[in-house]
């Protein structure tokens, strides 16, 4: 590429993201905390502490700020704004402007998501979401919680990856409520659908103007050895249904970390030679440029693009910062070929709680001792905030 070819656009905004069950510590009114304390489950390890940054979000604001990023992507925990159905946390709700307020003092843009994988203790015992009145419940708490924060909050996210929520615990068995029906797991799909729709609808009336989309885990699926019918199903159910559902919305996140080969008999393994990630999937980051590509062509290149979530769990610094590098060559692509992306977030700031993973993978621009919390910036914090300070894809 040449130095012109390596410039983003004017504008691109650069940030990193985390999620309050993974950093923040003690969120114990949550389904997530139930189940990772389940001895049955296949949680490697509870949460605990995390980062202990509901104390420390300071340090985190400070870092970001030492970065020189744009936005902070971030979720406001719901079971501790709402610990009880309709009991509503004055001081959390503050908790999260104080944040938000000192992300704009550094000149960040606050991004909250409002669902990130946990749910209130008091919904799941009523069916979390099976039950088709969750909708109503979720939207009725995001309309309510951009009414009080749409000040201070530049974006937000109704529902963080919903298809891995629906998938991982109504199919796979392996997040709560650890269930394996596929019938169910589409039901969930719908009411993720609806949930996202009316949410979009509260937040725009108790704030105007506030963008609002939805971030979407996506996948490079490719069929190999007449995985095609598979593919496409795999393709409808996991990301189309979701995708469809966007239509209006102020962006769409799109969130990347590899491929799946799919045969005619399921997932297959790794190819030889590719090397396997501590996450047990590949080392694939061209994927990000395949799954921008697709997301423009199904939603007809009607909402914008922001890659909310990309990055490697690895212990190799460099080969983060090469895996970003690659990743970053492919959203050039796509911004060179019209496709209108907005921004890159990494994921994570900081090496936390990756849920049924425990604290193994390091997915981290700062590492965080666990014992101190001490945190310490990596050599790949300094290079992406060279390129973001640059907005051009520069250095090693």
């Amino acid at each position: 590429m040449t130095r012109e070819q390596l410039d983003f656009p004017e504008g691109f905004l650069w940030g990193t993201a985390t999620a309050a069950h993974q950093i923040e510590g003690g969120n114990w009114n949550n389904d997530w905390w139930a189940w990772e304390h389940d001895p049955a489950s296949p949680c490697a390890e509870p949460s605990g502490d995390a980062c202990d940054s509901w104390n420390r979000w300071e340090e985190d604001v400070a870092l970001l700020g030492d970065l020189g990023l744009g936005t902070y992507r971030f979720s406001a925990e719901w079971s501790r704004i709402e610990p009880e159905d309709g009991e509503w946390s004055t001081a959390t709700v503050d908790h999260y402007r104080r944040q938000c307020e000192a992300l704009l003092a550094r000149g960040i843009e606050p991004a909250v998501t409002c669902h990130h994988f946990t749910t209130p203790r008091w919904l799941a015992a009523r069916g979390g979401w099976e039950d088709p009145a969750s909708a109503d419940r979720f939207a009725a708490f995001c309309g309510r919680l951009a009414g009080e924060l749409g000040d201070v909050v530049r974006r937000v996210c109704t529902i963080n990856e919903p298809n891995i929520v629906a998938t991982m615990g109504w199919l796979l068995g392996v997040f709560p409520p650890g269930k394996s029906d596929h019938d169910l797991r589409l039901r969930v799909n719908d009411v993720f659908v609806d949930a996202h729709r009316k949410a979009v609808d509260a937040i725009r009336g108790a704030a105007p103007g506030l963008p609002v989309g939805l971030t979407l885990s996506m996948t490079e699926y490719q069929a190999v050895e007449g995985g095609e019918s598979r593919r496409e199903r795999m393709l409808r159910e996991m990301e189309d249904v979701f995708l469809e559902a966007t239509d209006g919305d102020d962006f769409v996140g799109v969130q990347v970390y590899s491929r799946m080969r799919l045969g005619p008999k399921g997932i297959l393994p790794a190819e030889a030679g590719v090397p396997v990630l501590d996450m047990g999937y590949e080392y694939w980051p061209q994927a990000l440029e395949a799954c921008l590509r697709r997301a423009w062509s199904v939603t007809g290149g009607r909402v914008p693009l922001l890659v909310t979530e990309n990055g490697i769990g690895t212990t190799d610094d460099t080969q983060r910062i090469r895996f970003v590098r690659e990743a970053l060559e492919g959203v050039l692509r796509c911004l060179a070929d019209g496709l209108d992306v907005r921004g890159y977030v990494y994921w994570s700031l900081l090496d936390n709680f990756e849920w049924a993973f425990g604290y193994r993978p390091r997915f981290g621009l700062v590492a965080v001792d666990r014992q101190t919390f001490a945190r310490e910036p990596k050599p790949s914090a300094a290079w992406f905030a060279s390129v973001a300070r640059a907005n051009a894809l520069v250095g090693s």
